[in-house]
């Protein structure tokens, strides 16, 4: 990941020391950063001009007045972790007595604590964010959902239910969750009534609506069920068998698209179109899980490439770049707000991102 800072180092050191002085002087200069969306704890790398300090030392990072840490470092970039605490505003670095101009990074807040989401939130027509507390294979755990409003007050929602794994919210707001333990999709009213909507859907993970309402249901075998508006159940696809359909997501055309992270770092976005035929979208992701369309037809997958984790945007050229820098990511969903909720393994965060997602209902 930082081969070419070790050589820019290495290329300094070998330099007479009136040409390390001369490559050093004069104020910091930040030219860009990228990427410009992070996570606390999320590395971004800066670059720009005379970053580092005459005699060698470490520069140093704030964001927003907040002391970042620097991992690594050279005249003309460095790679910078975002601290815990910090917010959305101007990055700066200072070496020696100078410090630099400000860029602006947008870094996600914390919106909910003490959680274990395992597949992307849910966020229904009014804001509302759902998270699971999903717990090991057959831990039962006192609150399997909690429920987050607008107003970022976090409330106990759905109490009695093992092993909480996919969410979706229907056209009229309903929630609906898959278990892994039994294989059952629930249904969940406004005030948190839960009934059974489908069983016997394997080990249950992923779950997504497509624009006529057919809820498809992801197995960890490779399977994807689709479920008929009145509650008939078909095999609708089937992927190979290394690969379990974990987190799904309808993007243009009708087409359900479908990640299952495995311990390669080549693995691959799926994409089925209507009549169950399913082909590679997209190849070169590390543990892709979670994923989200914005209203332009882009993807974002929770996921690493070339090595660095966050959330990845794939274009419909199926161009790839990290936008958003952070790590445990393993899901999003976008806010009628046009920000957009982060998972990670153990909390969501909300991110101002001014991005639309992709409607699913008409």
């Amino acid at each position: 990941m930082y081969g070419l800072a070790t050589e820019e180092l290495f290329t300094f050191h070998k330099m007479p020391t009136e040409q390390k002085l001369g490559a050093t002087n004069g104020r910091p200069q930040l030219d860009a950063v990228d990427p410009l969306f992070t996570l606390p704890g999320g590395e971004v790398r800066i670059t720009g001009s005379h970053l580092r300090p005459v005699e060698l030392r470490q520069p140093r990072v704030s964001f927003a007045d907040v002391p970042g840490s620097v991992v690594i470092s050279s005249d003309k970039f460095l790679i910078a972790r975002v601290p815990e605490g910090a917010a959305s505003g101007g990055v700066v670095v200072s070496a020696d007595d100078a410090t630099s101009n400000a860029l602006t990074v947008g870094v996600a807040e914390p919106i909910g604590e003490n959680l274990h989401p395992v597949s992307n939130p849910a966020v229904d027509d009014e804001g509302n964010v759902f998270a699971t507390v999903s717990g090991s294979r057959g831990q039962k755990v006192p609150v399997a959902i909690y429920k987050i409003g607008p107003d970022e007050d976090v409330q106990p929602f759905v109490a009695d239910l093992m092993n909480a794994t996919g969410l979706a919210v229907d056209n009229d707001g309903i929630l609906y969750v898959s278990s892994r333990y039994d294989g059952t999709v629930y249904q969940v009213a406004r005030d948190g009534a839960v009934s059974t909507y489908a069983e016997g859907m394997g080990v249950a993970t992923g779950i997504a609506f497509d624009a006529e309402h057919n809820l498809y249901v992801g197995d960890r075998s490779g399977t994807i069920f689709k479920i008929s508006r009145d509650r008939q159940t078909y095999v609708f696809a089937t992927l190979e068998p290394s690969v379990s359909a974990y987190h799904l997501a309808f993007g243009p055309n009708d087409s359900l698209f479908v990640t299952g992270p495995t311990t390669s770092s080549y693995d691959a976005v799926y994409e089925i179109d209507s009549h169950g035929s399913v082909s590679v979208f997209y190849r070169g992701l590390g543990r892709p899980q979670g994923l989200a369309f914005d209203d332009s037809g882009n993807l974002y997958v929770a996921a690493s490439l070339g090595g660095k984790r966050g959330i990845v945007r794939i274009t419909s050229e199926r161009q790839a770049s990290l936008v958003v820098s952070g790590n445990n990511l393993i899901g999003l969903a976008f806010a009628p707000n046009r920000s957009v909720i982060l998972a990670t393994t153990s909390a969501l965060y909300q991110l101002d991102w001014k991005i639309a997602g992709r409607p699913l209902f008409g």
